[in-house]
């Protein structure tokens, strides 16, 4: 048996049926050109369910001991049980796909087995195929996932490697391409020697880091910490930070990253920086919408990796930094230069402390979270408002046996105090966002990718980068249909045609009696018209006065009136 270190037997401690505490994605693949999609899809699934050995901690399973929680080798896996095949229903749209991600991220993973899924999906069109995978968050962090899709992926298209993602093999195979051999242990030198004296001092200097973060940490509590953000302080309560039930919704988009990178150029900002703006910028128009932007801003988890290089046996080595969203800013460079100053904050106080230090401070400051969620308090006492985690993917274009990886779309974990998670991927020259949220707290969820892409033409306009097709290669990963026409258009059309076509026999001459109304008409408004000359020439300044006013009034008007861009249609993945 294995110990499970605390930071992992966290979120098994956390789970329960409203909790689930796996995570995920749907992995989106097409098939190589000329394969049959039945022999193909049949070819990948016996060759996930021959594997025999598997990585840790993916052929083990946990057990309770006296002094905590263990990981206990399964001898007898059964292989049918953790792979899956499902075919999607008619038409096969992302709306049906992201349907079934929704309900298998609803249920718990069984703890007598092995923690871990994979369901291989078909009847996507354009020859798709999508992979979903499920796995404990106590057996692996978004990190470690990257580095086990990298395993079971090759860059090269013609190459079909002969094992699973999550065997032994794979892992070898990787850990050897990406970091090579590492020395094997021998006696120890002199240099061992003295590498322990430097750990003995090292162990009396973290205790000095640990406490100059922890006081640093307390400090913000009232408000002597500069623009470090911290837990609990100044959370607003809002529909995001309520209890959670069990049921889950799911919603993905593709944004290019060249238009990421682009607004970073012209602001002089990271990619998280303007992820984190496009979050901000979402969160605040859905609670606008809801009538329910609170006072205080929002504050969201921003997860960090403290994986040293080379580390791919971690199950979790991840921290924190609580970002200030400034929700509660109108103006979007002064909200992005906001999150930028408390970002800067969390990572100037994580950067004093070695990967341990770290993790210890991570566990330490944590602490609180865990006890109030195992209290039932999380919705009464939120520590963020939500969850942004920002995923470094592969740079280059991938493929699994042959078949082009298309996008890659995380599924995260959501607690009681904030019902929604959203967590994106870099993949190539795309980002990917997956977004979960609690199906009752919030089933409008999918609205969120709308306002993301509003936000980001927000920055871009900020920025003043044309928005001249821009959005044409952005993908949409939402579960809605293809857009209609204008209506508009349509109805202008209608209309035209309409007043162009007459009933047939009818003649274009009117009827004496109607030419008479009319010409009577016409000599009644000539009068009139007359009249009215004739007084404005009496009062010429106090008409002319009047007109001016009028002028100013609608000028004003006119002012105020926001200015609406003509609409660029997005190109749909799923039309």
């Amino acid at each position: 048996m294995r110990r499970i270190d605390l930071a992992s037997a966290g979120f098994l401690l956390l789970e329960k049926r409203e909790t689930p505490m796996h995570v995920g994605g749907v992995n989106l693949f097409t098939l190589p050109e000329g394969a049959d999609e039945q022999e193909f899809l049949t070819s990948v699934r016996t060759l996930l369910r021959e594997s025999t050995e598997f990585r840790k901690p993916f052929g083990e399973y946990v057990v309770s001991g006296k002094s905590g929680l263990f990981w206990e080798t399964d001898e007898h896996i059964d292989m049918d049980y953790h792979v899956r095949h499902s075919a999607l229903p008619s038409p096969g749209r992302y709306r049906e796909l992201f349907a079934l991600a929704s309900r298998l991220h609803t249920t718990l993973l069984d703890r007598t087995r092995p923690l871990w899924e994979l369901h291989i999906i078909e009847g996507l069109q354009n020859r798709q195929f999508a992979v979903y995978n499920k796995v404990h968050h106590a057996a692996i962090d978004g990190v470690g996932a990257m580095h086990i899709t990298q395993a079971m992926c090759s860059e090269e298209p013609d190459e079909s490697p002969s094992y699973a993602p999550y065997s032994r093999q794979a892992y070898e195979v990787y850990k050897q391409a990406r970091f090579g051999n590492r020395p094997e242990a021998g006696n120890p030198s002199k240099r061992d020697m003295r590498n322990v004296l430097e750990a003995l001092k090292q162990q009396y200097d973290s205790s000095i880091n640990l406490a100059t973060a922890m006081r640093r940490f307390g400090l913000a509590f009232v408000g002597r910490s500069g623009n470090l953000a911290v837990p609990w302080h100044n959370v607003p309560k809002t529909s995001i930070n309520t209890r959670v039930s069990g049921a889950r919704r799911f919603v993905a988009q593709t944004f290019a990253f060249d238009r990421v990178k682009n607004v970073c150029k012209a602001m002089d900002a990271t990619v998280n920086d303007i992820v984190l703006a496009m979050c901000a910028g979402a969160l605040r128009r859905y609670l606008l919408s809801r009538d329910e932007l609170p006072l205080h801003s929002l504050k969201a988890m921003a997860p960090v990796s403290l994986r040293e290089e080379g580390d791919v046996d971690s199950s979790n080595a991840i921290g924190f930094i609580t970002a200030d969203m400034a929700t509660n800013v109108y103006d979007p460079e002064k909200r992005l230069r906001t999150i930028q100053e408390s970002m800067r904050a969390g990572k100037d106080l994580l950067r004093e402390l070695s990967p341990a230090e770290g993790a210890l401070f991570m566990q330490l400051t944590q602490l609180p979270a865990l006890l109030t969620s195992i209290l039932g308090l999380g919705s009464k006492f939120p520590a963020f408002s939500t969850v942004v985690s920002n995923v470094p993917g592969p740079r280059k274009p991938l493929y699994w046996q042959g078949a082009r990886l298309d996008g890659m779309y995380p599924a995260s974990i959501v607690f009681d105090g904030f019902a929604m998670n959203i967590t994106l991927v870099s993949y190539h020259d795309q980002l990917d966002f997956g977004i979960v949220a609690c199906r009752r707290s919030m089933p409008q969820i999918q609205r969120i990718i709308d306002h993301l892409e509003d936000a980001l033409a927000e920055l871009e306009n900020v920025a003043g980068i044309s928005g001249a097709g821009r959005r044409a290669s952005d993908k949409r990963r939402g579960s809605r249909a293809p857009a209609k026409a204008p209506a508009g258009a349509t109805g202008k059309a209608k209309t035209k045609a309409k007043t162009k076509t007459r009933a047939p026999g009818k003649s274009k001459t009117a009827s004496p009696s109607k030419a008479k109304a009319k010409a009577k008409s016409t000599s009644a408004a000539k009068t009139k018209t007359r009249s009215k000359t004739k007084t404005q020439a009496k009062t010429p300044a106090k008409a002319k006065a009047k007109t001016k006013a009028k002028t100013q009034t609608k000028a004003k008007t006119k002012a105020k009136r926001p200015v609406r861009k003509a609409a660029v249609k997005p190109k749909l993945a799923s039309s």
